[in-house]
């Protein structure tokens, strides 16, 4: 997803530069944590912590901290990690990730589903059978006629992920063609004397679980609007609510009356009654803030000059830990320059990884990056096509390669925008950016723009964006989700803010490829992985973006919070915070 964040998947906050002055116990990743200073976290109360919902801690008001909001609060169309965050506490699922910190995080469970799907008819058939007593914010109980108006209005909404996600469904081509008219009527459905809600797809999909447990699977009321639902919130299935929103200052959720757990795995009680989510203070007021008691957590990382701080004195309030993302950029493969292939594998030649790993944080918050698939995920292959003197790790660019290439590729002395988001890290990045393209021949100009809609803005073809930096970070652990979700065909929606294919590369050898792992996946996962890996080495021939880093993820939180886990999935649990 996008960072947003999204997530992005749409989000997206960069880690300021600066972090080798953070101690190793801040660096280390911590999975389930709560500061020993903290009135409200006994060490009996700590211990206790990864079992039994702890009544004792139920209540109060978490403040959370944002440069900017995240857009939409419509969860079948945001596509950023600030809100998808949010959504875990918020929206249900048929079925959803596990509620815990670790490698657990990982696992798919029965959510809005009572138990695990029947599977048949050669993985193409998945009976659910709906839970009893599951009811919305408005107090309606969900039914199976909501769970099928759900997956259609995924394509009335042009939902990001669609085509990609949720094209498998028999019947969702013709809903792709013409989303408005959309109707699953013989692929999704209902029966309410059963109680069940039958799923066909038109061919096995190994890792349609992983899509039934992400917010764009969401399960709303039928009746709900068939377009996005902007800055009116929808009502939820789980324990919070949207209580009011605006996006130029803060959103705040309060509890759902009418939730009651149903499975601690997949929608466990929360702790806080209410979180409120305020925008507009810069990170460095933010952070003050956090110090100071003012507020609990900062989703924006924090500044350079603060770290050395935040590493000694408040060592025990920040946690980092490594993400499945990467962040890079993407080179639109259908506008001049980057039309041409010798253009882009020239930018892929002339980029400094390690330089912009220092203008990143460093080398304890972030690692060159040469292949779309990050380190330890499904699939990836150490190589590097574009390092000086050839190696399979990042070790240095070649400025001579890149400037021989933008000559040989006649397109020297062309203007190229570069759109970055406009704070301090990207735009420091997108200046480093400009000189490199300057310096191999092109006339490069740098378009900084606000945080809150860049995502968007880079993902319309109307803007004819040519190079733009933006980030990654997994919807679930697989290579599909990076591969297929960022460079098919299928992700690509000219003329939409939902085309998250923003290179806009379409190859057919390569989508037939992709289909083959895909259908692989179902028998044998080792070889699918050995596809996966041989697809992400011949797009980076192609050279349709530029991996540069892989982050990592720092959260400072407050004296007062506890019980502190990070999902490897969604990330850190703000339900499970404890601030009483």
């Amino acid at each position: 997803m996008a960072r947003h964040l999204p997530r992005a998947h749409p989000l997206i906050r960069p880690i300021a530069a600066g972090c080798a002055a953070l101690v190793l116990a801040a660096c280390a990743s911590a999975q389930t944590t709560a500061p020993a200073a903290s009135p409200a976290t006994s060490a009996a109360a700590v211990a206790a912590a990864p079992g039994a919902f702890q009544e004792a801690h139920k209540g109060g008001t978490l403040k959370l901290l944002a440069k900017s909001a995240a857009g939409t609060l419509d969860p079948q169309v945001n596509y950023t990690l600030q809100y998808w965050q949010l959504y875990q506490s918020m929206y249900d699922g048929l079925m959803a990730f596990k509620k815990v910190g670790g490698d657990e995080s990982f696992k798919v469970v029965p959510d809005l589903a009572e138990a695990m799907p029947e599977v048949t008819d050669d993985g193409k058939t998945y009976v659910f059978k709906l839970r009893k007593g599951v009811k919305f914010s408005t107090g309606d109980e969900v039914t199976v006629d909501d769970v099928a108006a759900s997956f259609e209005r995924l394509f009335k909404v042009s939902s990001p992920t669609a085509g990609t996600f949720y094209n498998g469904i028999a019947g969702a081509d013709a809903c792709i063609e013409k989303p408005k008219s959309c109707s699953l009527d013989e692929s999704v459905i209902g029966d309410a004397a059963a109680g069940t809600v039958t799923i066909k797809l038109a061919e096995p999909d190994p890792e349609f679980l992983y899509k039934l447990a992400v917010p764009h699977a969401s399960v709303l009321p039928k009746g709900s609007p068939a377009k996005d639902s902007g800055t009116a919130p929808l009502p939820t299935t789980g324990p919070y609510m949207v209580d009011s929103y605006d996006p130029s200052r803060a959103l705040k959720l309060v509890r759902n009356p009418h939730f009651t757990e149903w499975s601690p795995d997949a929608q466990p009680q929360v702790y806080p009654d209410a979180i409120d989510y305020s925008f507009g203070l810069t990170v460095e007021a933010a952070v003050t803030a956090v110090q100071n008691g003012q507020a609990d957590w900062v989703f924006d990382p924090p500044p350079a000059d603060r770290l050395n701080e935040l590493g000694t004195t408040y060592a025990e309030q920040v946690h980092v830990a490594q993400l499945t993302a990467f962040w890079y950029l993407t080179l639109n493969t259908n506008l001049a320059p980057f039309d041409n292939e010798l253009a882009r594998q020239a930018v892929n030649w002339a980029v400094d990884r390690n330089a912009l790993v220092q203008l990143y944080g460093g080398s304890n918050l972030a690692q060159p990056a040469c292949t779309v698939l990050p380190p330890g995920f499904p699939g990836h292959v150490d190589f590097c096509d574009y390092t000086k003197d050839g190696a399979a790790k990042w070790a240095a660019p070649d400025l001579d390669k890149a400037k021989q290439l933008v000559q040989q590729s006649g397109t020297a002395g062309q203007e190229v925008g570069i759109v970055v988001q406009d704070d301090a890290v990207n735009k420091s990045i997108g200046e480093y950016l400009q000189s490199v393209l300057t310096e191999i021949g092109y006339k490069a100009v740098l378009k900084p723009l606000s945080g809150d809609i860049q995502f968007t803005y880079i993902q319309n073809t109307k803007n004819k964006v040519q190079l733009a930096l933006t980030q990654w970070y997994q919807d679930y652990p697989a290579a599909s989700n990076f591969l297929n979700v960022l460079l098919s065909c299928a992700s690509f929606h000219p003329g939409s803010d939902s085309s998250i294919n923003i290179a806009g590369f379409c190859d057919k050898e390569i989508d037939a490829k992709m289909q083959t792992a895909l259908e692989t996946q179902r028998t044998d996962q080792a070889k699918a992985d050995g596809l996966w890996g041989q697809i992400d080495q011949e797009i980076m021939k192609k050279s349709p973006v530029v991996p540069i880093f892989n982050p990592k993820q720092v959260n400072f939180i407050s004296k007062r919070v506890g019980n502190y886990q990070f999902s490897k999935q969604f990330y850190m649990l703000v339900g499970q915070l404890w601030v009483q």
